[in-house]
């Protein structure tokens, strides 16, 4: 099973999502929470696989609410819920650590699939998706962030950086071996190595510093 908390200050919102999964065998929906503060406690009591947590909070907003799940030991995926495609607190939250994010009028069964994946250590976030995030969301300091990134990059060894390099693709682990000749677990040991090497936490952040560096 699946486990999985809802982070959503509409209770509306909260009820129609309770609602789809439930009608998913393979989830388990194991809370509910009004606001980015309730998640700490909530989360160190249900372990969930998976938290859907929402942006705008009151008190505490999902980005802070991310940032400080994110920083703790064996973290659950965050996946953020959002009205927006483009938008910074989006983009600051797959910085953070999230895993991808869904729109709130997301058909429901895409909805679950998209739980299905995040659980099993796929990001939810196409390129071309990313690459619009990014382009429409104007930051400050993109040539510094551009030059931090090419220099995390410089980091890694040859083979890495074109792993790395192949996830900000887009690319599954079974096209990175295809494309570099290398076998699957080959791959997924570079990924894990370019993880740990940037202190990255998923493939997501991998993708957004390539396209940092690499615009």
């Amino acid at each position: 099973m699946i486990r999985v908390l809802i982070v959503d200050d509409d209770a509306l919102v909260r009820a129609g999502l309770s609602m789809i999964l439930s009608g998913a065998g393979d989830i388990e929906l194991v809370g509910e929470a009004g606001d980015g503060a309730q998640v700490p406690p909530m989360v160190a009591e249900h372990k969930p696989d998976v938290v859907l947590m929402d942006i705008r909070m009151p008190e505490v907003d999902g980005l802070t609410a991310t940032e400080r799940l994110r920083a703790t030991s064996a973290p659950p995926e965050v996946v953020v819920l959002t009205t927006f495609h483009a938008d910074a607190q989006v983009l600051r939250a797959l910085r953070a650590g999230a895993a991808g994010f869904l729109l709130k009028d997301i058909p429901p069964r895409d909805l679950v699939e998209s739980i299905r994946k995040v659980a099993a250590g796929e990001p939810i976030l196409s390129p071309v998706v990313t690459r619009q995030l990014i382009s429409h969301v104007s930051e400050g300091g993109n040539g510094g962030r551009r030059d931090g990134a090419r220099a995390q990059l410089d980091r890694l060894s040859e083979r890495e950086r074109e792993v790395a390099l192949a996830v900000g693709q887009g690319k599954s682990n079974a096209e990175i071996a295809k494309e570099l000749y290398m076998s699957v677990a080959t791959v997924k040991a570079h990924v894990s190595r370019v993880l740990t090497k940037l202190g990255l936490n998923n493939r997501v952040q991998v993708a957004l510093l390539v396209y940092d560096a690499i615009p």
